[in-house]
């Protein structure tokens, strides 16, 4: 069977160059076969918002039904009679195959790609900053493939694509501009050479092997990539050890396994790496070292270990606080605290039960009111990784009159609020390859009581509670960022007894 190059394997290929091999060649049984639920949301919601834009277009041509054959030549008929806007049309050329969004004609007479996207147009854009940003690959490469295929059938003569974002605003693709100031490939450069891998691939011309990645837990190959991963002993079982690394350490050292790179002499080889630039690029003594150290640990202690003194506030009330949010949409719908005294431990939640700004504010305007009943100076509080702290300063921007910039900043500028994930990552070392809370807190023996936790199936099951309305289901909610809040105590008080 012919194999098409097509915009989904060009996305795939930028999330993880892997799965492009193993959706075609992969062991089939092994693959996940139900949808995970926050996929099908994103997918439901993307499709929602297609239609939502399309409903706005006006007079277009509507090419979503028939085979791709019939399609594709309703869709060179109706450029060839210049139809100025034409929806879902298909695009042929030897190996490729496109299915753009939008095809819009300008008024040269060519046409111009546009993808309709559920999500932001550019990487690092704020709602208050829209001019800021720049073009994220994975829309970039799609783009590419729809102007090369009109490029080829003689419709397009430029490298400008378009995407509609979420919120209907209109970006410009530049596809001969550069990744960035650190990457000077243009971002055609960048699609030519991710076509050509995924060709390869698809043709088993070439292969490639899993890497664990945090985009891995919500692949259908997650499970059979972990498993040939943890039998190879490949070396993305180290901690913050990628793709990237493992290919430099693979051809400059010839190591393959975690127990290998134990027993390699570091002198000698940051002697060889004084005298080639090449040798080892990307990897210094520091992060060689810190490599050492993390194999070390996985394959012979298999215990944790503190580079530092690990002091925490000594005060009457702690708290263990977490947020769940829907990012997808921007709203933060439940802020909980676990929080321990000498007398007690208890649990509290500020949740918004609707989607509406008026019930995302006032369950903030919630939370600080508490927090502002504590005693000053006598409170810590304790969160993992900057989540928090970013998403906090986003509401702050939303709703100013709940608090302001001044406190906001001196809340978390205070020495007792705590991001436990910056003292891991910086301090510590672990038995495990990834440094997440819920990894962390399952090696110390914490166990969830919901039998799927998750963060994305938070987002999911919120959305179930506002469609249904079904207490069962926010109770599941609660249980859940209850556990979050305990895990992040449990993590904290191992902390304490790990000896420098």
């Amino acid at each position: 069977m012919l194999q098409h190059i097509t915009a989904a394997k060009l996305y795939d290929y930028t999330q993880c160059p892997h799965r492009v091999w193993r959706d075609v060649y992969g062991p089939q049984d092994e693959k996940i076969k139900e949808t995970n639920p926050f996929i099908q949301l994103l997918w439901d919601r993307g499709v929602a918002h297609e239609e939502k834009v399309v409903s706005k277009l006006g007079d277009f041509l509507d090419l979503q039904l028939g085979t791709y054959e019939n399609r594709f030549r309703e869709t060179i008929k109706a450029m060839q009679e210049k139809v100025p806007l034409i929806y879902q049309g298909v695009l042929f050329h030897e190996n490729m195959l496109g299915v753009p969004d939008l095809l819009r004609l300008l008024s040269d007479g060519k046409y111009v790609p546009i993808e309709i996207k559920s999500g932001m147009g550019y990487e690092g854009i704020s709602e208050e900053e829209s001019e800021t940003g720049k073009p994220k690959k994975h829309y970039a490469v799609q783009l590419a493939l729809y102007l090369e295929l009109l490029c080829k059938l003689g419709f397009a003569n430029n490298r400008l694509g378009k995407v509609i974002d979420i919120h209907t605003n209109e970006f410009d693709y530049d596809l001969n501009s550069p990744i960035g100031k650190q990457d000077q490939r243009s971002l055609w450069q960048f699609y030519e050479q991710v076509k050509n891998s995924v060709w390869l691939l698809i043709n088993n011309e070439t292969q490639n092997r899993p890497a664990l990645a945090g985009v891995c837990k919500l692949c259908p190959w997650y499970l059979s990539c972990k498993d040939w991963i943890e039998q190879e002993d490949d070396l993305t079982r180290i901690y913050y050890l990628g793709r990237s690394k493992r290919g430099v350490i693979n051809e400059d050292l010839g190591i393959i396994t975690t127990t290998d790179i134990i027993d390699i002499n570091t002198k000698e080889i940051l002697k060889r790496k004084k005298g080639n630039k090449g040798f080892l690029k990307g990897v210094g003594g520091k992060t060689l070292d810190k490599i050492i150290k993390r194999a070390e640990i996985l394959v012979k202690t298999k215990k944790p270990v503190a580079y530092a003194n690990l002091e925490f506030p000594q005060v009457a009330y702690e708290l263990y606080f977490d947020i769940e949010d829907d990012p997808t949409q921007q709203f933060v719908y439940m802020h909980g605290l676990y929080i321990k005294t000498p007398e007690s431990e208890e649990y509290k939640d500020f949740t918004a039960v609707e989607l509406t700004s008026e019930a995302e504010k006032q369950a903030w305007q919630e939370f600080w009111q508490y927090i502002r009943t504590l005693p000053k100076d006598d409170f810590a509080v304790y969160y993992y990784s900057h989540h928090e702290k970013t998403t906090y300063k986003r509401m702050q921007k939303t709703y100013p009159d709940v608090i302001s910039e001044e406190e906001l900043e001196s809340f978390f500028s205070h020495p007792n609020v705590i991001d436990l994930f910056a003292i891991v990552n910086k301090h510590t070392d672990w038995p495990v390859y990834s440094y997440s809370l819920k990894d962390l807190a399952q090696y110390l023996g914490f166990n969830w009581q919901d039998e799927t936790p998750s963060g994305a199936l938070s987002i999911q099951w919120f959305n179930e509670f506002l469609e249904t309305g079904d207490e069962k289901i926010l109770k599941r909610l609660l249980t859940y960022n209850q556990d979050d809040c305990k895990a992040t105590m449990v993590l904290k008080e191992a902390m304490e007894k790990l000896t420098f």
